[in-house]
């Protein structure tokens, strides 16, 4: 008789982590990923540089520029309708992923598509980004580069013999590399990896990523330029109530960041109902924005300008007021559109506008309070509270503010789960028919070992038990579908089932044979009573089989058995710890 305990079953293989060698392999492949999303990341700030000139000044240049400087005059309208043509054809005619802000579709791609990206995405993402933010898209690089760097990570691990969940570690090495490149926040790229794209928190992804990360903070300097992007030298405030202003900042722009996702998707459905092609949805939402840009061409473009502006504390309240409305109809017409574009720099803006305004009647700056709303709105649409703190922290350089930072990041964060169902970045999964948690918990079969959940002493088949009575007993008395066989000292020799029975009826058995002979070929796999659930039910999902004995590892003895209804009780376990309410201890 072969036994095959089950993997990861001897006590002192029992870790706090999963991890392997592999860790190793996909951390020495991450250097090359965070060298793309690098050079990534500079060519589409180049490629947006060369759009914008190209279509507001009428010239070949890679100089960085304001559209706000241009004096087109009414062609202001004409010109977003015309980059926007162009993306509807990229988008019929090459890919349809380039639509939308990126994100959800390289969350889409890691939980639904085995985390391919094609070469064609790769290449098209980014030219489409960089002719909508050139045209006067109201968007930030962000989106595109989670998807351009997510892509190359992608294809780079296409290029190896690679599992999905190693590929999904390199191209969130590679959107999280493009991120830190772009804004130079490495702390909040990671965690956006964590809390929005990686679905888990395992060295084997982790490590990874902060290398391909640290990769990419070290050819920032080079390629795009060093220190914080928006720096802030204001003092901060010194009144005691600073962190529970910070506070009811939070609460106002989480009721804001839902507010602005709830339009999004009504405008989104708007246009849905529109008797045309998808196609030229983003022409038509392009008017909108070229009117925006008559009222106010500051809300063109992605508008970094604006958001340093709001920092320094160098902005009017009328300007602020005009831009965060102007901004927030033009985004909103132009995302809903379906076009190339991305979401967290109209929502610094918008969330930063928010602060701002309410900081003129607030202690300290102004400035300290457009850094709150930016914090605040971030971790309430795009539900990543930690991630929303860190970066508006690294953006301005100001890790002093960290606590009133996260106080706003946590009420938004709390005000968002409980007004939005779903954040702005899945509502767009979900509409397709997907449905995502983003909860992390242990699953409560790996915290748990096969002696608390098994059947101890369970009922036996005796191994000199020939076929006939056997098939007596399955046809009589048998209430399971299945019935460890053990010698006389009760050491496991394999497992009787109902098919065995059904299988021992049709075929020409010897009715006199034993058990112990019929089953002497047999390989039967087991566990032990260290054995993790979790691997225990890895195992019936491989095997197949129905019900697993548990044996001693020394001696072989049956001490329990264990079956799918048992690894249930784990989860009615957990469900009461989270369902039953007690107090003192009763």
């Amino acid at each position: 008789m072969n036994l095959h305990p089950a993997r990861a079953i001897a006590g002192h293989q029992l870790a706090d982590h999963s991890v392997d060698r592999r860790m190793i392999l996909l951390s020495c492949m991450a250097p090359v990923v965070g060298t793309g999303g690098a050079f990534g990341a500079w060519l589409l700030l180049k490629s947006i540089a060369i759009a914008t000139n190209a279509f507001w000044f009428g010239r070949l240049s890679a100089q960085e520029t304001e559209i706000s400087d241009s004096t087109v005059g009414l062609a202001i309208v004409m010109i977003p309708v015309i980059g926007s043509l162009i993306i509807g054809v990229m988008a019929r005619f090459g890919s349809e992923k380039i639509r939308g802000h990126g994100i959800p579709e390289a969350i889409e791609t890691i939980l639904f598509g085995d985390s391919r990206l094609s070469p064609k995405v790769a290449v098209l993402k980014p030219v489409s980004a960089a002719i909508s933010i050139g045209s006067g898209g109201p968007f930030g690089a962000e989106g595109p580069i989670i998807m351009t760097g997510g892509a190359i990570g992608s294809l780079f691990a296409q290029c190896f013999r690679l599992s999905a969940a190693e590929r999904k570690t390199l191209l969130v090495a590679g959107a999280a590399a493009g991120m830190t490149a772009i804004f130079g926040t490495p702390m909040a790229a990671i965690l956006l990896a964590v809390e929005i794209l990686l679905f888990e928190w395992k060295p084997r992804s982790f490590v990874p990523v902060v290398v391909s990360v640290l990769v990419a903070a070290a050819w920032r300097p080079e390629l795009i330029g060093d220190g914080p992007m928006f720096p802030a030298t204001w003092p901060l405030p010194g009144s005691g109530w600073t962190v529970a202003a910070a506070a009811g900042i939070g609460v106002v722009v989480g009721l804001q960041a839902a507010l602005l996702s709830s339009l999004l998707y009504r405008i989104e459905d708007l246009f849905h109902r529109l008797p045309v092609h998808w196609m030229w949805w983003p022409a038509i939402g392009a008017v909108v924005v070229g009117v925006g840009g008559l009222i106010d061409s500051r809300v063109l473009g992605a508008g970094y300008s604006n958001i340093q502006s709001l920092v320094d504390g160098t902005m009017v309240v009328r300007a602020a007021i005009i831009l965060l409305v102007v901004k927030a109809a033009v985004w909103l017409v132009a995302l809903g559109s379906g076009t190339s574009g991305g979401v967290l720099a109209p929502l610094l803006i918008l969330g930063g506008a928010t602060g701002y305004i309410a900081g003129f009647w607030l202690p300290g700056p102004a400035g300290f309070w457009a850094m709150i709303g930016m914090a605040g709105i971030m971790s309430g649409a795009m539900r990543a509270p930690i991630t929303g703190a860190f970066f508006a922290a690294e953006l301005t350089g100001r890790f002093d503010a960290l606590p009133a930072v996260i106080a706003a990041s946590g009420l938004a964060y709390a005000v968002s789960v409980l007004c939005m169902r779903r954040s702005i970045l899945t509502e767009k999964i979900a509409r397709r028919g997907r449905h995502i948690l983003q909860e992390y918990t242990v699953d409560p079969l790996d915290s748990q070992q096969a002696r608390e959940l098994m059947t101890p002493e369970p009922a036996t088949l005796p191994a000199d038990m020939t076929v006939e009575a056997a098939l007596r007993f399955f046809t009589e008395k048998a209430v399971h579908r299945s019935y460890p066989v053990v010698d006389a000292d009760g050491r496991l020799v394999g497992l009787a089932s109902r098919s065995d029975a059904l299988r021992w009826k049709i075929g020409a058995f010897d009715e006199e044979v034993t058990l112990a002979e019929t089953l002497s070929d047999a390989s039967q796999t087991v566990a032990y009573p260290e054995t993790p659930c979790g691997a225990i039910a890895d195992l019936i999902v491989e095997t197949g089989v129905a019900r697993v004995p548990i044996v001693d590892p020394e001696t072989h003895k049956v001490v329990g058995i264990l079956s799918r209804q048992d690894l249930l009780k784990a989860r009615r376990a957990q469900r009461t710890s989270e369902t039953r309410r007690t107090r003192f201890g009763r």
